[in-house]
């Protein structure tokens, strides 16, 4: 990858903010690895994460999705089940589920429960949660409406948080997409975190923005030119 990364890194200049197209473009060209890199995006908001009221989380489902599998489990009993399982969930159980956890199996990616079941799962707390996988109300994965949740997880639903620095991390796609989608994607999840701006947040909201691919270099997006409503 040495000479592949350094011909990359001659055509980016690191210092310069690129438009979003031309970023994409550049994204595209550096990822040069044998497997299909995951494009991801920076953000860095002006916001305090140590403060609650400040706190920017969400969830925004990508118009085509992040490539990549997602397998989905879910705490559901009778009916739910049924209906979990019909909406194409990898895993579907209650007392079963919550023991083989406990015996340390982790094989799926995204989690969802009914209501009626959280004091269950509650019991994987210290397991589930330091990992990001507790169900959880605010990110709709607590429902009783199980088949809206595991298709949207499925087709490509995708959580942010911003971290203590003020960074949200978000995966966009793969580096093998089409610009076209890749744009979609960035402008979807970019409207989203627009719109989780805290009512406390003063100043710029949104401070400098980042692309890059797995083992690509990393290039800035040009803010002044982006138009998200």
């Amino acid at each position: 990858m040495g000479k592949k990364l350094d011909n990359v890194l001659s055509k980016v200049d690191l210092t310069k903010e690129y438009s979003i197209e031309d970023a994409i473009a550049l994204v595209k060209e550096g990822a040069v690895a044998r497997f299909d890199e995951t494009v991801d995006m920076a953000i860095n908001l002006g916001v305090d994460a140590k403060k609650s009221d400040q706190m920017v989380r969400g969830t925004v489902v990508l118009p085509y999705g992040t490539g990549k599998p997602v397998r989905v489990l879910v705490f559901a009993k009778g009916e739910k089940e049924k209906e979990a399982k019909e909406a194409g969930a990898d895993y579907v159980g209650a007392e079963d589920l919550v023991e083989k956890i406990q015996q340390g199996w982790l094989e799926f990616d995204k989690t969802v429960a009914t209501p009626d079941l959280m004091g269950l799962v509650g019991k994987l707390g210290k397991i589930l949660g330091p990992r990001g996988l507790m169900p959880n109300p605010k990110l709709g994965t607590v429902t009783f409406d199980i088949a809206k949740a595991v298709k949207e997880i499925k087709a490509g639903k995708v959580e942010y948080k911003v971290e203590k620095a003020g960074i949200v991390h978000v995966p966009v796609g793969k580096a093998s997409f089409d610009k076209e989608k890749l744009l979609e994607n960035t402008m979807a999840i970019l409207k989203s975190v627009t719109k989780a701006k805290p009512a406390t947040s003063k100043g710029k909201y949104i401070k400098k923005i980042t692309l890059s691919s797995t083992m690509g270099p990393g290039i800035k997006i040009d803010i002044s030119k982006l138009k998200v409503a």
